[in-house]
């Protein structure tokens, strides 16, 4: 091969060379498409939050706006020292924590049914899912006038069927109305938590379960030795989900009990302090102190996530 071979063919390799993107070049590129998407959760999402946390240093009254006024942290030593606002974050404790708990013993049942094999299994399922499906209000307000009207609801419809018309036709909201807003919001997470632990189930190994039952262990055994350790993931999950979305209801207890007879939760607080006393700086601050435990109950949901992902990624 001669020198002036070489140099024409290393000539012609410079301008491919040349026109070979960058590596960097390459990632804007491929990263280019999702930008718009980007800008936009960034503006729906993140400006309003700091847009509130601003809000919420300030004293600021919308009846009074020329007398708004940097106060710093004063609305956050508010929001944990007002009594009633310390009341409205031990309700919401108790709701979320019996909504969970209630949804995940029900949901694991109702799991537990369906992963057997069983005529109109398809039908069975989609009855049950359909509670989550229902919009919120919808399903506050089905409670709320055909099942616990005392009146005309069903529930009292029951009582005067067994009873006679000597039976007891109580004021559910008003007797009970913590419990009237809880057994409707585990009516409809029930569903929810019950498609998780179904995935969790049809996930377990069969030929684990088979060689147990083999060596004579009976069904209990089998649920509390191989089933149930193999769920605690799953269950993590539900409760975590679970969790973050009933510490932001609003809808169950505006719907039923509009906030009263001790029902009033951190996100009903923070309508009441905005909407109806109009106090912009305080609700902020409540806001923002329940955008933050969600994000901390949100850290550990994601946690649990990703160790799912790695304990199927090991076993494939």
């Amino acid at each position: 091969m001669t020198a002036s071979t070489t140099a024409t063919r290393a000539h012609a390799a410079e301008p491919a060379a040349a026109a070979r993107p960058s590596p960097r070049l390459r990632a804007w590129a491929t990263r280019a498409p999702l930008l718009p998407a980007l800008i936009f959760m960034i503006a729906v999402t993140q400006l309003p939050f700091v847009a509130t946390l601003v809000i919420s240093f300030f004293d600021w009254n919308a009846l009074y706006p020329d007398a708004r006024r940097f106060t710093g942290l004063a609305n956050y030593q508010e929001v944990l020292t007002d009594a009633d606002l310390r009341k409205s974050v031990l309700t919401t404790i108790v709701l979320t924590a019996t909504v969970v708990l209630a949804s995940l013993v029900i949901g694991l049942g109702l799991a537990l049914l369906l992963n057997r094999r069983f005529r109109g299994r398809g039908v069975v399922r989609t009855l049950l899912i359909a509670p989550f499906l229902l919009v919120p209000v919808a399903a506050a307000l089905l409670w709320k006038h055909v099942l616990y009207n005392p009146e005309y609801g069903l529930f009292n419809g029951v009582l005067h069927g067994v009873g006679g018309d000597g039976a007891t036709q109580p004021d559910w909201i008003s007797h009970t109305p913590l419990l009237a807003v809880e057994l409707a919001l585990i009516w409809q997470w029930t569903p929810f938590m019950m498609l998780i632990l179904l995935a969790g189930l049809q996930s377990r190994d069969p030929e684990l379960i088979e060689a147990a039952r083999m060596d004579g262990a009976g069904n209990w055994q089998v649920f509390r030795h191989l089933t149930f350790p193999h769920l605690r993931r799953y269950l993590e999950l539900g409760g975590l989900l679970g969790s973050i979305y009933i510490v932001q209801n609003f809808d169950a207890v505006f719907t039923i009990t509009s906030g009263g007879l001790g029902t009033a939760n951190l996100p009903y607080t923070v309508y009441q302090s905005f909407y109806q006393a109009h106090e912009n700086g305080l609700a902020s601050a409540a806001g923002v102190l329940v955008v933050i435990g969600s994000i901390v109950i949100a850290t550990f949901a994601l946690r649990v996530v990703s160790s799912l992902f790695r304990e199927e990624a090991s076993r494939a």
